[in-house]
């Protein structure tokens, strides 16, 4: 039974669906998703076209919003927003450190996890479409991650789909997790070197806490161990409208004064680990490459750290030894992640066979999308930390009538920081080719 509720603006339902584990096995094990449905108050849901909202990640459940904030305000006007919770994230059967060994061995939590990408959130979205839209095709909108799923779901079951509405989500249809990371490395150093053109204090300061770290790695609140490479993996702030900021106020709280010398201090330790720790979203890290896994005969093998030893400028120990900058990394997950954080490893050897694992299947169909008639708008962001800018036009030129909104305005997060005016932007768009 759903059960309805209201905050400021705003009439919330919730939902529950059992759908397969394996979509190719329907009569096999069943797991449960959630949703969350948002109405403006005071209009008749009846009345309404749905909007499905696919978060960013992989391994987010759908933002917990407060009344009409950000993009919803605008959404609430014209639609029914679902936010669904992605299987394994929020409250749709959550994959963590304490439910996997439900699972059973590592081999089988990471046969269980093969089933955790786009392929499985679209079939997901069309085995519950029907019972909430009355069968009619919804509007999906898909932010980074969600606009991979979305791409999937052009490529799949176009069917379902009135429209898609992709922001700072755009996948190559091609490149491996190899060829992934080669493009993202560049965009990261300048990302660094922007960095510390704002904030040239915090040169001195990254390098400080480096040294540091490389003589006696800390231990954060709740056991996370803080290496150097760990420190630079605070990069990955740099790719959202206020990371850089965000990063330069953590760097300056860095050490305080104590009877045995300086230490880094316990502000600068918790806000380190709440950026750091994967305890809220370890499906993130567990999938993380295996999104760009479509080649069967070849697994991904850590691709982010066989690519980082041909970029020696993120080499810690060279940096030191010399007088440049520290580099931070941005987003990529690699094999120390699951030795430093407590929330993953329990699940060492599970990340360890999925990244050995080979199997995986296509994720696009380019002659389906080259004939694609769903309406289709994506915002680009102009040097995109997450997502190689350069690889989202060519897929928006091979998407038939996929019209792109190219802006310099917002970072990756744009959807988040720029609400009401991106959502509207691309809404125009797809009104448009409409």
């Amino acid at each position: 039974m759903a059960h309805s509720y209201r905050q400021p603006g705003t009439v919330l339902t919730d939902h529950r669906f059992t759908v397969p584990l394996d979509h190719t096995r329907p009569d096999g094990e069943r797991i449960e998703l959630y949703a969350r449905e948002v109405v403006a108050s005071g209009k008749d849901p009846a009345t309404l076209p749905w909007l499905l909202y696919l978060e960013g990640g992989p391994g987010f459940g759908a933002r917990r919003f407060i009344g009409r904030q950000a993009w919803l305000e605008r959404a609430l006007a014209d639609y029914r927003v679902l936010l669904l919770d992605q299987r394994g994230t929020g409250r749709s059967t959550p994959v963590n450190r304490q439910t996997l060994p439900l699972r059973g061995t590592p081999a089988q939590q990471a046969e269980y996890l093969a089933h955790f990408r786009s392929d499985s959130i679209v079939r997901d979205a069309e085995a519950i479409r029907p019972g909430l839209t009355g069968g009619a095709p919804w509007t999906v909108l898909g932010q980074s991650f969600g606009g991979f799923c979305a791409t999937h779901y052009l490529s799949t079951a176009p069917e379902g789909l009135a429209a898609a509405l992709i922001t700072g989500g755009l996948p190559s249809l091609a490149a491996t997790a190899e060829e992934v990371y080669e493009a993202a490395y560049p965009r990261v150093e300048r990302k660094n070197l922007a960095h510390y053109a704002r904030y040239p204090m915090d040169v001195e300061r990254a390098r400080r806490i480096a040294s540091h770290l490389a003589e006696r790695p800390a231990e954060l609140p709740g056991g996370y161990r803080l290496t150097v490479e760990a420190f630079q993996s605070l990069g990955l702030l740099l790719g959202s409208g206020d990371g850089s900021h965000q990063l330069h106020y953590l760097l300056e709280d860095a050490f305080v004064p104590t009877p045995a010398g300086p230490a880094l201090s316990d502000a600068f330790l918790e806000g380190a680990r709440a950026l750091l720790s994967f305890a809220g979203h370890p499906l993130y890290a567990l999938v993380h490459e295996a999104i760009y896994a479509q080649d069967p005969a070849v697994p991904t093998a850590w691709a982010a750290e066989r690519v980082r030893a041909g970029h020696p400028r993120f080499d810690a120990a060279k940096t030191l030894a010399g007088d440049e900058p520290l580099l931070f990394t941005g987003e990529t997950i690699h094999p120390w992640h699951f030795t430093a954080d407590p929330s993953l490893a329990p699940l060492r050897e599970t990340a360890e066979l999925l990244a050995a694992r080979t199997g995986w299947g296509p994720l696009y169909d380019p002659e389906r999308l080259a004939a694609n008639e769903v309406p289709v708008a994506a915002a680009v962001y102009h040097d995109d930390m997450y997502v190689d800018t350069a690889h989202s036009l060519h897929t928006a030129r091979a998407v038939r009538g996929l019209r792109t909104w190219v802006t310099d305005e917002f970072e990756h997060d744009g959807v988040r920081a720029g609400g009401p005016r991106v959502l509207d932007r691309l809404l125009a768009l797809v009104r448009d080719e409409a």
